[in-house]
């Protein structure tokens, strides 16, 4: 079965993992990465979505879902001993990851080449595809301002209620090659649970994407990132409440209307069912729980036995 999995955040990238060993063919398995978050340190290409996929995918992702595990961060000290205002962790071999990248766009690579690189040499057996080669910020507008995705989320750790979200290079960013053409020969797309607002809007904000997916006739099935009125991980509960949305899975089934055929809640959700269905949607209530590595290849297998025939 060809499936496409829309993704972005260490959500994604646990569910991600859970999946590859869950189908009978990794290989049929793409995902369409979110870019926006990227940034540029010390010269440096940094993909953080797409570098906690590899990461999480090779069994090597760090206690928090991030970076390496067993990383140490004497670079990063040392950088801070010459005056550096360091913020954004990079370990000492998560250093190597983005020095290899900048390599291969400095000599003419584009990202989707450079991440193909990089899941080989990891040894992945999916295909990962950045949605768009060109740059995509998200700017986050808060009360004091407008911020860079990572000064935002990292640097203020998400403190700043959120007004609005902006993609200004969105217009003039085209998908990368082969991304439609995943979507419009997938049986199977999956909204993996992701921040509904910085990892799959900046996807739909590319020009077609979000057409390509609301015209498949796979099937479309979302996994709730919201759990008992409450985001697993990340500031997607915040974020819902600040731009007037309910903060519920109901709250994400409505962002995702028109663009999904089923929504997946979890067992403490049970009770939204009807509303969720009132939406047109069909509903799969489960333990959505990734609580380990195990757990996350249980929610996969149980995600695809959700399909319908």
């Amino acid at each position: 079965m060809r499936i496409v999995v829309l993704c972005g955040g260490v959500g994604a990238a646990r569910f991600l993992d859970g999946l590859v060993r869950s189908v009978d063919d990794p290989t049929e398995v793409t995902a369409i990465c979110n870019v926006s978050d990227d940034l540029q340190w010390h010269g440096l290409h940094v993909s953080p979505d797409i570098d906690t996929i590899l990461y999480t995918l090779a069994g090597l992702e760090g206690e928090f879902g991030w970076g390496l595990a067993g990383d140490t961060h004497v670079a990063l000290e040392e950088l801070r001993t010459l005056g550096e205002d360091e913020w954004f962790t990079i370990g000492d071999r998560d250093l190597a990851t983005h020095i290899r990248r900048n390599e291969l766009l400095r000599a003419g690579a584009t990202l989707a080449e450079a991440t193909a690189a990089l899941a080989t040499a990891r040894g992945l057996a999916c295909r990962l595809l950045p949605v768009t080669n060109d740059p995509h910020p998200t700017v986050v507008v808060t009360e004091d301002g407008e911020l860079e995705f990572q000064e935002y989320f990292v640097h203020r750790r998400a403190q700043d209620p959120v007004l609005e979200l902006r993609f200004p290079g969105a217009e003039a960013a085209r998908p990368a090659p082969g991304v439609l053409d995943a979507i419009a020969e997938a049986e199977l797309i999956l909204f993996a649970p992701s921040n509904p607002f910085v990892s799959i809007d900046p996807l739909f904000a590319v020009p077609g994407v979000r057409s390509a997916v609301q015209s498949s006739t796979a099937q479309r099935i979302a996994v709730s990132p919201i759990i008992g009125g409450a985001a697993v991980k990340g500031p997607a509960a915040d974020m819902l409440r600040s731009l007037g949305h309910e903060v519920s899975a109901l709250g994400v089934a409505r962002l995702y209307e028109g663009s999904i055929d089923t929504f997946i809640l979890d067992e403490a959700d049970r009770a939204l069912v009807p509303a969720v269905e009132a939406l047109g949607l069909r509903t799969v209530v489960l333990d959505s729980m990734m609580r380990d590595r195990p757990g996350r290849a249980r929610v996969a297998s149980e995600v695809l036995a959700a399909v319908t025939p």
